[in-house]
């Protein structure tokens, strides 16, 4: 089930050259959309700085387990194993998880724990991530679910394994 929506979604690739340059943009540049958010966060001071520390915190966890669970598990990528419509180039390592919704999750759910505005803005994009992700080739249905629920899970732990800051 997961080949066939992959194909379902992947064979949309390459038809809409704008769809595709939405999908590439957001595969590959949304991470800098979310730096900038955490940056004006940051600048803000306040509950905003906390919940930006916070997100910072949460990335660089969800970037150190999805490398080690790469490393335990390997999944070909889905243009490794079928011929699939490949927008970009990507590296050749494991597919499960997708790395771009592990990162984007994990700062997603906690800065929603902080501004439920900005935080619901960015759960979409990394939705969108995720999706864009599928439809450029580079991963299955699953390995973006999978991504979404360790990154969304590791933000939630962020979020309430810290310290509230005191003033």
């Amino acid at each position: 089930m997961d080949l066939k929506i992959f194909k379902a979604i992947n064979r949309l690739s390459g038809r809409i050259a704008f769809i595709d340059f939405l999908m590439i943009l957001l595969s590959n540049r949304a991470r800098y959309l979310f730096l900038f958010v955490l940056a004006c966060m940051w600048l803000a001071r306040g509950p905003s700085r906390t919940a930006a520390k916070k997100a910072a915190a949460a990335s660089l966890i969800a970037i150190f387990v999805n490398k080690v669970l790469k490393i335990c598990y390997f999944r070909p990528r889905p243009f490794i194993k079928n011929k699939v419509g490949l927008l970009i180039p990507a590296k050749r390592d494991s597919s499960f998880p997708s790395k771009h919704t592990v990162v984007s999750f994990a700062a997603s759910i906690v800065i929603f724990y902080g501004n439920r505005f900005i935080g619901r803005i960015l759960l979409w994009v990394s939705a969108c991530t995720g999706f864009a992700r599928i439809w450029a080739g580079h991963h299955y249905p699953s390995d973006v679910i999978g991504g979404a629920l360790i990154g969304g899970t590791i933000g939630w732990f962020t979020e309430k394994l810290s310290k509230p800051e005191i003033k």
